[in-house]
């Protein structure tokens, strides 16, 4: 059986989330004081006992949602789960550099407490933005009637392409109501207004993004321990030819591309999914595009339990 993890992103955070694990298993306990240790941050009380406000900053959100996602992941890993290829949505992908070995652990949790930071500190502050996922419509659809929009003046572009049927768009708020009319009226079901607010993955993160690339230059990438990782920029495996410091400058101005990730992991015959982390989001991408795989989520004790239970 070929195995993928999968890793999610922000948006999937929620109050509580890895305290029974970290409660239960020691090798977890340890990653989250490994986190605080280099972070500065206390995240067991942001991730545990909020507030709720807290853990929906975007500077606290990243990291919390990193260091549970790595905890459960030190679980699975010390039981004997591993996987062939580890996917990440947006913030996501760092957990699969560190589980795929490109990056160190110490490494990961500096950048994305500067990601979270940058991401939270730079954004426009001339308008108020909102993103709405797009729900039974083309991608393409979609990309014709932003850029119609953008050419009127205003700003909404693509910014998530989850799975062949939806699409997640971000920008102004007068912009993404306009869209979202012209986007029901070419035909799509839904479209649901999301927690996260900002313009991520676009342009308007521009600053948030050179300001990351200087933090990139500190960092010393590695060759990879043989787990296939996906970029979330293209689709693609990383190679040993990457230029790991411009994919991820770039990965905060650049859609990203989640439908490619799942056609890629069909191609590789991935048999089973397991998303670790907050939430059901990605697996619920693979069922719509790939029905016939074997799908889990790791995201409290007993879910973990039934993992290991299985076993590898």
């Amino acid at each position: 059986m070929k195995t993928a993890f999968l890793f999610p992103g922000q948006g999937a955070q929620v109050l509580g989330m890895g305290k029974d694990i970290y409660e239960q298993y020691q090798e977890a306990k340890e990653i989250y004081i490994k986190a605080e240790e280099i972070s500065g941050i206390d995240i067991r009380k942001i991730c545990f006992y909020g507030p709720e406000e807290e853990l929906m900053k975007t500077e606290n959100t990243q990291i919390a949602i990193l260091t549970t996602s790595l905890a459960i992941l030190k679980v699975l890993e010390s039981n004997g789960i591993k996987a062939d290829i580890a996917v990440g949505l947006s913030l996501g992908e760092y957990v699969s550099l560190i589980y795929g070995g490109y990056m160190s652990f110490e490494d990961g949790i500096k950048l994305v407490k500067k990601r979270g930071y940058y991401m939270a500190n730079f954004l426009p502050k001339e308008e108020e933005y909102s993103m709405s996922a797009i729900i039974g419509l083309e991608s393409n659809k979609i990309e014709k009637i932003c850029n119609q929009i953008k050419k009127e003046g205003d700003f909404v572009v693509p910014v998530n392409y989850n799975c062949s049927s939806q699409t997640v768009i971000s920008g102004t708020d007068t912009a993404i109501n306009i869209a979202i009319e012209k986007l029901k009226e070419a035909g799509a079901k839904r479209a649901i207004k999301l927690k996260t607010g900002g313009p991520f993955h676009t342009e308007k993160l521009k600053k948030a993004s050179e300001l990351f690339s200087n933090e990139l230059e500190n960092v010393q990438f590695k060759t990879g321990n043989g787990i296939k990782v996906i970029k979330n920029i293209d689709g693609k495996f990383y190679t040993k030819s990457d230029n790991f410091k411009e994919v991820l400058s770039k990965h905060i101005v650049n859609p990203v591309r989640f439908d490619k990730a799942i056609q890629v992991m069909k191609e590789q015959n991935i048999d089973r999914f397991i998303e670790i982390g907050p939430g059901k989001t990605l697996t619920g991408f693979i069922k719509k595009d790939y029905p016939e795989a074997e799908l889990f989520n790791v995201n409290n004790l007993d879910s973990l339990k039934l993992i290991i239970n299985k076993g590898d």
